[in-house]
This record gives structure tokens, C-alpha cells and sequence, in this order.
């Protein structure tokens, strides 16, 4: 390598200046002939290495054994040395200095050293020893990459090797879903299988078919879509474990989940009709929502009514009881008052409420009639006495014939004072 260099330099040293390396006999040649063309072909790779062995001497400070400027001049072997191991060094600088590389955020770079894996090393101004004892790779560990699985770039373009699967009631359905993933280990994604972008698209296909096995058709249709979306996660990220693949999932997106083509008109009236279904109930649900709360509040205001008139006729009867036991009492201690007052009392509310009186006679078939609205009106001067007149039958009774009554008025005209009907029946 360092003998074609050299050649290199002489070739291009030789370009530059026509005459260099061609000898007196031709620079005396070219004298002469001026207006001769120089002789075409490949440099002398000979008389390169020397002419810039020459001019390496004349740099160094050193002279030839010749007696000319330009013939014969041949440098010694100390001034060789010298030269060749200058140049080794610059070429030995170049060399590893050729072992400096960047690593960018968010990027790893892989080394290895004939070909085994190394190490890594993070983002920043790195070295490494030069090619051929060590080389690097650079990986984006930060980028989020996506595989999809049943189509490719539009849900359209569908893949159906790929999207159709068997669920577990031995029905087929279609499903393309993309996978995102980032890389948490560069050297394992980069050595631990081969094509890595198909071994995730195959993974992602075992644990989708797997998932969608163990579930029936509806459930991978409409309910259990997001479900099935985090499972298939889950068990591509063992999966992936267990490959040592650097790899780490960070979401699963169902793009789209139906049934084949060839059936998708009798899923599509099945759906409806399942629609109707929830339809129906969902206004079933609502009728017996707005009726069974009213019947119960129904049920219940009977039930308190009931109660209250429960309550109210044992409370009436205690009070008729208890009534009935004073006034049992006032009895045994005097007959006659207790009775003379029950009949008064009785009397009284009869007459409150009674606005025509007829009395019958204990002797003969007279009958008194007593206007009592008339007699409680306020009279007039002749009207009022007119109408409080009895009308008597053709034979009037006699004094002694007509019952005397106690009656008492209040402000208003009204009798407070009347018999008791109940001395009838206790007598």
C-alpha cells in the first residue's frame, strides 16, 4: 500500500513538471528538438521512485555523488530511512486518526473487532481502532418504527395471507393491525437474528393468530377489540424476549377487524338486526322504568293511607273506649244526671242539624209541626211571628196533650239544648 502511495505522489510530482525523471540525454533532446512532441505512454515507475528519492535528499539537506545538478544524484541510505519513516508516520497519523466518529443523540454505535461484537458506546465524539482491526455500526434506538401486518401502507391494499384468521366458534375474520415498536438493545437487534423487520412481522402474525383463536367472532368483532389489541402486545413482548431481539413494543393498533368479503352483506343484516334487538330492549327498559316507579309510589300511598285509617279508627275507638268508661263511671255514681245529660246532649246534635220538627201527641193522632229555619231566621215585625205560628190539625190539642221542651239558643239562633235519641234505646 505504501509503495502504490508512493507511485501516486511520483506519478502526480512527474505531471507537474514534464521534464522530472527523464535524464540530461533528454533534456538535451528536448533542446534541440523543440518543436518535437515528448514521446507518449505509462511513466517509468523506476525513474519515479528515484527522482522523488532525489528531491526527498534535497529537502533533508543532504548532496549527491554526482558532478551535476540533476545526473547522477543518488541520496544515501540514512536520508532514505529518514524520509521512509516520516512518511510511515503521517500515513500512521492518517490511519488512526480515521478511528474518530460522532454518535448523535438518541443513536448508539455498535463496535467489533474482527468481526466479534465489542461494545457499545453512547452518543458523542468516540474512537475506535481503524479498519481493519475494529469497525462500528450506528443504530437509532429513539426512533419509533412501525410494522404492519394484513396490508401494506392504505387498508385497502390488503394482504390476505396475512389478515384472515379462525376464531375459536370456527369462524373467519380479517384483521390488519400495525405494530410500533423502539429498540432497547442495539448489538442484540443487530446480531441476534438475521432479517429483523420480517421475525417482528411473523412474531406479530403467531400472537395475533393465537389471541383471536382462543375468542369467539363477536367478541374480536366489537367488544373485545382493544382486548385483543393489548394481548397481542403482551405476547409479541414475550415472544420477543425470548429471541433476545432488543426489541420493545409500545403499541398495537387495530386498523381494521371484519368479517370476509364474501359474507359481509349477512354480517352487515346481522348486525342490524342485533341492533334493532338492543333497540327494542333499551325502550322496554325505558317503559318499565317510567311505569314500576309509579306503581310503587302507588303501592306505597295506599299502603300509608291505610295505615293512617288504621290508625285513626283504633285511635277513634280507644277515644270512644275511654270516653265510654268515664262516662261509665259518672253513671254508676248518678244514674239519673249521667242519663238526663246523655239525652240533652244527644238531642242537641240532632236538632243542630234538623230544620223541620214533628211532634207527635201521647193522647189522640195530633201532630205538632215545628218550622225550626223559621223560627232561628230573624223575624220580621208580622212575618217573622206569621211564620213561627204552629199549623195545627182541625182539633187542636189541649195544654196538657203537648210535650214541653227545654230549648236553648245560641247567638245565632241555633238549639244547643236537645234529647238524646239514645234514651230510647236505654230505656
Amino acid at each position: 500500500m505504501l509503495v502504490s502511495l508512493l507511485k501516486r505522489i511520483g506519478l502526480t510530482m512527474s505531471l507537474n513538471d514534464p521534464q522530472w525523471g527523464r535524464g540530461s540525454q533528454n533534456n538535451n533532446q528536448n533542446n534541440n528538438n523543440n518543436n518535437k512532441k515528448p514521446p507518449e505512454g505509462p511513466p517509468d515507475l523506476d525513474q519515479l521512485w528515484k527522482d522523488f528519492s532525489q528531491k526527498l535528499s534535497r529537502l533533508l539537506g543532504q548532496k549527491g555523488n554526482g558532478g551535476g545538478d540533476n545526473g547522477g544524484f543518488s541520496p544515501d541510505s540514512s536520508g532514505a530511512k529518514i524520509g521512509a519513516s516520516l512518511i510511515v508516520g503521517i500515513f500512521a497519523l492518517i490511519w488512526l486518526a480515521s478511528g474518530f466518529f460522532i454518535v448523535q443523540e438518541g443513536q448508539t454505535a455498535v463496535i467489533t473487532t474482527f468481526g466479534k461484537l465489542s461494545h457499545q458506546t453512547s452518543a458523542g465524539f468516540n474512537w475506535r481502532w481503524p479498519y481493519p482491526i475494529q469497525g462500528h455500526e450506528i443504530v437509532n434506538v429513539s426512533q419509533v418504527r412501525t410494522i404492519e401486518v394484513g396490508y401494506r401502507s392504505n387498508v385497502k391494499n390488503k394482504q390476505a395471507r396475512e389478515s384472515l384468521m379462525l376464531t375459536d366458534d370456527e369462524n373467519i375474520v380479517d384483521i390488519q393491525f400495525a405494530v410500533q415498536y423502539k429498540l432497547n438493545n442495539a448489538a442484540d437487534w443487530l446480531y441476534n437474528n438475521r432479517d429483523q423487520e420480517d421475525m417482528i412481522r411473523q412474531v406479530a402474525e403467531t400472537a395475533v393468530r393465537e389471541i383471536v383463536g382462543k375468542n369467539k367472532m363477536d367478541f374480536v368483532l366489537y367488544e373485545g377489540r382493544e382486548k385483543v389489541a393489548l394481548d397481542v402486545s403482551a405476547s409479541m413482548q414475550k415472544i420477543l424476549d425470548i429471541y433476545t431481539a432488543g426489541v420493545q413494543i409500545t403499541n398495537v393498533t387495530m386498523q381494521g377487524v371484519q368479517p370476509p368479503e364474501q359474507v359481509q352483506t349477512a354480517f352487515d343484516d346481522a348486525v342490524k338486526a342485533g341492533q334493532d334487538k338492543e333497540r327494542q330492549k333499551n325502550e322496554g327498559q325505558a317503559y318499565a322504568n317510567d311505569v314500576i316507579p309509579k306503581a310503587r309510589g302507588e303501592a306505597s300511598r295506599l299502603l300509608l293511607d291505610a295505615e293512617a285509617y288504621q290508625s285513626r279508627i283504633v285511635a277513634n275507638a280507644e277515644g270512644n273506649a275511654s270516653r265510654f268508661k268515664q262516662v261509665l263511671t259518672e253513671y254508676q255514681k248518678a244514674p239519673a244526671v249521667t242519663r238526663d245529660r246523655m239525652y240533652l246532649e244527644t238531642m242537641q246534635q240532632i236538632f243542630a242539624s234538623t230544620s223541620k220538627v214533628m211532634v207527635d201527641t201521647k193522647a189522640g193522632n195530633n201532630m205538632l209541626y215545628l218550622p225550626i229555619d223559621k223560627m232561628m231566621a230573624p223575624s220580621d215585625s208580622s212575618a217573622g211571628k206569621a211564620a213561627s205560628a204552629a199549623t195545627v190539625q182541625p182539633t187542636a190539642p189541649s195544654a196538657e196533650q203537648i210535650p214541653t221542651v227545654e230549648m236553648r239558643y245560641s247567638k245565632d239562633g241555633r238549639s244547643r239544648d236537645s234529647r238524646d235519641s239514645r234514651e230510647r234505646e236505654v230505656r
